[in-house]
C-alpha cells in the first residue's frame, strides 16, 4: 500500500511541477504578446520618442531665446534711427 500511495504522490508532484513550467511558459508568452501590441500601438499612433522630443524642445528654446535677442537688436534699431530723424 505504502509503494501506490507514494507512486500517487509523485504522479501528483509531476503532473504539478509541469503545470507550473507550463504556467511560466505561458505568463512569458503573454508578456512578449502584450509588450509587442503595446509597441505597434504606439507606433500606429505616432507617438514621438523622448530623446526626439527633447531634442525639438531644446531646439525651440534656442531659438525662442535668438527671436527676443534679435526682438531687442531691432528695437534698438529702431531707436537710433528716430533719434537720428529729429
Amino acid at each position: 500500500m505504502t509503494q501506490t500511495s507514494n507512486r500517487l504522490l509523485d504522479e501528483v508532484a509531476r503532473l504539478m511541477t509541469d503545470a507550473a513550467g507550463a504556467a511560466q511558459g505561458m505568463k512569458r508568452e503573454v508578456e512578449t504578446l502584450m509588450k509587442t501590441q503595446g509597441e505597434k500601438i504606439l507606433k500606429d499612433m505616432d507617438v514621438v520618442r523622448r530623446e526626439e522630443f527633447e531634442v525639438v524642445k531644446a531646439m525651440a528654446e534656442k531659438a525662442r531665446a535668438e527671436n527676443e535677442r534679435l526682438e531687442a537688436r531691432l528695437a534698438a534699431l529702431e531707436a537710433q534711427l528716430s533719434s537720428k530723424a529729429v
